[in-house]
């Protein structure tokens, strides 16, 4: 059920008219714990970028996601992520991220795997 929500959620937040900025992102994540392999997935999304103020930018992307186990077959999954950027003061900004994928061949009945991440950048 939570599934059902945050996709019918992205896709009301994908189709607004503020968010002019349509992008592809392609992405290779790997996984190792010293020379031992474990893991790739391979991320393929759609998404939309824009800023909701002079100093906050937004954006949501997902779609499907094949991952890539060490000796297992491959899974199909769906995954997606949204997040902000906020200019905090000059050199300075703040970043969240939510993140979320299905667990078994795009199946919306078992538990999605969540993942945040939060984080202040400095330029000099």
């Amino acid at each position: 059920m939570t599934g059902r929500f945050l996709l019918g959620a992205a896709c009301v937040l994908a189709a607004a008219p503020a968010m002019a900025g349509p992008y592809i992102n392609t992405e290779l994540k790997s996984s190792w714990t010293g020379s031992d392999y474990s893991k790739s997935t391979w991320h393929n999304d759609l998404g939309f970028e824009s800023k909701l103020s002079k100093s906050t930018k937004f954006y949501i992307q997902g779609g499907p996601s094949v991952v890539l186990p060490d000796g297992k077959d491959h899974t199909v999954e769906l995954a997606g992520k949204t997040g902000l950027k906020i200019k905090l003061a000059d050199g300075l900004s703040g970043y969240g991220e939510v993140a979320a994928m299905t667990q078994d061949e795009m199946n919306f009945d078992e538990d999605l795997k969540f993942s945040t991440k939060v984080g202040l950048k400095y330029a000099f």
